[in-house]
């Protein structure tokens, strides 16, 4: 089973990234950033593994780029807020 068959899995890397960089010092604009850019990725190059994925990349796919970095934001501070 791959990281993007399970959304839990999947919240629970995106957590362990998260707090790896905070502790590298990136700030959370950053990371935000860097969260926006993966998820650009995975909606354009990754094929969706689950119901959860799909949804994401539904709604990216018909959201403006500003609602892809809120997107992106809340992801990051959903996993942020399972510490």
């Amino acid at each position: 089973m791959t990281i993007l068959e399970n959304f839990d899995q999947w919240k629970e890397f995106l957590s362990n990234r998260v707090h790896q960089a905070e502790k590298l010092g990136m700030d959370r604009e950053t990371i935000s950033e860097l969260a926006y850019q993966i998820g650009d990725y995975l909606a354009k190059d990754v094929d969706p593994q689950n119901e959860q994925e799909r949804l994401l990349a539904d709604l990216w796919s018909v959201a403006s780029e500003d609602e892809q970095r809120t997107m992106a934001n809340l992801m990051v501070k959903l996993v942020d807020s399972n510490k």
